[in-house]
C-alpha cells in the first residue's frame, strides 16, 4: 500500500503530508502549547518578585542587592510581555489569512522570551543566593554554574540531537 502524494505546498522532507495552512495550524497548536507551559513558570516568578519589594528586610539589602532586584522585576517584565505577546497576535490576527506570518512572528517572540526568561533566573537566582550567602563570589560562581546547566538542558541536548538526525539524513 503506497501513500498517497503529498498535497500541493507540501513542502520536500517535511516528513508530513500538509498544505502550508495545515502546517501553520499544527505549529501554532504546539507553539500554544509550549507557551502555556512558559507562562505559569513566569507568572508565578513574576509575582513573587512584585511581592519581595513589600517584605520587611527589602529594606535591609545592600544597594547592589537592590540593583539586582530591580534588573530582575525588569527582565521578568520584558519575559511576560514576550511570552504572552503570542497571544495578543493571535487575537489581532485571527481569520485574516496571516497565520503562517503570526506562526513566525509568534515563534520569534518566544525565543526572545526564552533568552528573557534565562536571564531572569539567573539574575533571581544571583540575588537569591548574594542574600543567602553573604558571599557575592560565590554566588557569583553558583549562578554561572547553573546558567551552564540551564544552556545544556535547553542547547545543548536539543542541538546534539538535531545534529545526529542531520548526520543520520545524510548516510
Amino acid at each position: 500500500m503506497t501513500s498517497p502524494p503529498p498535497p500541493a505546498g507540501a513542502g520536500p522532507g517535511t516528513g508530513r503530508h500538509e498544505t502550508p495552512d495545515e502546517r501553520a495550524d499544527r505549529q501554532w497548536a504546539e507553539l500554544l502549547q509550549e507557551l502555556r507551559v512558559a507562562q505559569t513558570g513566569v507568572q508565578i516568578l513574576f509575582g513573587l518578585l512584585l511581592a519581595v519589594v513589600f517584605q520587611p528586610r527589602f529594606a535591609e539589602l545592600s544597594a547592589a542587592d537592590r540593583t539586582i532586584y530591580v534588573v530582575t522585576v525588569m527582565l521578568g517584565s520584558a519575559t511576560a510581555a514576550a511570552l504572552i505577546g503570542p497571544v495578543s497576535y493571535h487575537r489581532m490576527l485571527t481569520g485574516r489569512r496571516l497565520k503562517p506570518q503570526t506562526v513566525t512572528l509568534a515563534a520569534r517572540l518566544t525565543v526572545l522570551g526564552l533568552v528573557l526568561l534565562f536571564c531572569t533566573m539567573c539574575s533571581a537566582l544571583l540575588l537569591v543566593l548574594r542574600v543567602a550567602l553573604h558571599d557575592g563570589a560565590a554566588a557569583l560562581w553558583l549562578v554561572g554554574a547553573m546558567a551552564l546547566w540551564f544552556l545544556i538542558c535547553w542547547l545543548v541536548v536539543p542541538a546534539r540531537l538535531l545534529a545526529r538526525s542531520a548526520s543520520e539524513q545524510e548516510v
